[in-house]
């Protein structure tokens, strides 16, 4: 009888527990975007809110927590209470902040929902510089140190630590080229068109009228694999150097998350990001679609920070 009773209890507690999880969330959520309105990052944080609105029936309102080199955002979600009721927009820097000083936050005070972007870096000239390849490039920055004036971004973001990581596999110093900062990669196009600088490192869509207007050449992309946007530029790798590199983005939350309202949002994320309106959106706005689950994002995480520890170490930007 007290057998009977107890499993009775049990099977009452697992139902309620059940009800009571099936309501997540019975509220509005918040979704940390660590990035300026307007920007990427924030246009990605607006999208996925509108679509988790439509699957939950409930509010996802994105707050941008600005400041600090994305530290104030971050360190907003990373500890903000763990009921679900906060998400935030991840980003590279999560990987690169403590090691610059910023923050003591790191990729370990999270728990990962899913990656949802990925943006690698390309090197690009103007269509009449002399190198018909990367190597071509790279070989002449070695033979002429200080000869050759680079861009892409401010210094230490991702697009310079490209460089840096770049160089470093093929054996050419941090400062065999100068990097010429600039507020980012809109501006650093301008100065190669102008022949202000040699080289650009960013994204191939942000360079992408450039480059189909024929005015720019895509020596190389920092990936894996070819973008299918642009199949005709290679990969680094399929050159011989075995470098990818680029930005990312991704949805966490507070360590301690309940794991059930992880594996929620999770499911629910994933059929946004496989879905066709969300490849359009991506691939109107030129960014790059790449899905890794909750172990899989939290593993590159992992390396990533590894990564940019050492090439943060060769730029002289580590604390």
């Amino acid at each position: 009888m007290r057998k009977v009773l107890i499993l009775g209890l049990i099977a009452v507690f697992l139902m309620v527990a059940s009800a009571g999880f099936a309501a997540y969330p019975e509220k509005g959520v918040t979704v940390i975007c660590p990035w300026g309105a307007g920007g990427g990052t924030d246009r990605v944080a607006r999208f996925m809110a509108t679509e988790l609105e439509k699957a939950y029936g409930e509010p996802f309102v994105v707050v941008n927590k600005t400041g600090g080199g994305g530290a104030v955002g971050h360190g907003a979600g990373a500890y903000a209470k763990a009921d679900g009721y906060n998400i935030t927009l991840l980003t590279l820097e999560i990987t690169t902040m403590h090691w610059m000083g910023l923050t003591k936050l790191t990729y370990e005070d999270f728990d990962y929902v899913i990656q949802i972007n990925q943006d690698p870096s390309a090197v690009m000239v103007r269509s009449d510089a002399p190198w018909k390849g990367v190597k071509d490039l790279l070989n002449d920055v070695k033979a002429n140190p200080g000869k050759y004036k680079f861009s892409g971004s401010g210094a230490g973001t991702i697009w310079d630590l490209s460089r840096i990581g770049m160089f470093d596999k093929v054996g050419i110093p941090v400062d065999a080229a100068t990097w010429i900062p600039t507020k980012g990669a809109a501006p650093s196009i301008v100065e190669l068109l102008g022949g202000h600088v040699d080289v650009i490192t960013c994204s191939l869509p942000e360079a992408a009228a450039q480059v189909e207007s024929g005015e720019f050449k895509a020596l190389a992309i920092m990936a894996d694999t070819r973008d299918t946007r642009f199949p005709d530029v290679p990969t680094l790798k399929e050159q011989g150097i075995d470098w990818s590199s680029g930005t990312f983005r991704g949805i966490a939350v507070p360590k301690g998350t309940p794991k059930e309202i992880v594996k929620s949002l999770y499911e629910t994320c994933n059929k946004i990001v496989t879905s066709d309106a969300y490849k359009d959106f991506m691939n109107k706005n030129g960014f790059g679609i790449k899905i890794r689950n909750s172990e899989e994002f939290y593993n590159f995480c992992k390396e990533q920070d590894m990564t940019w520890k050492k090439v943060l170490e060769l730029g002289g930007y580590a604390k």
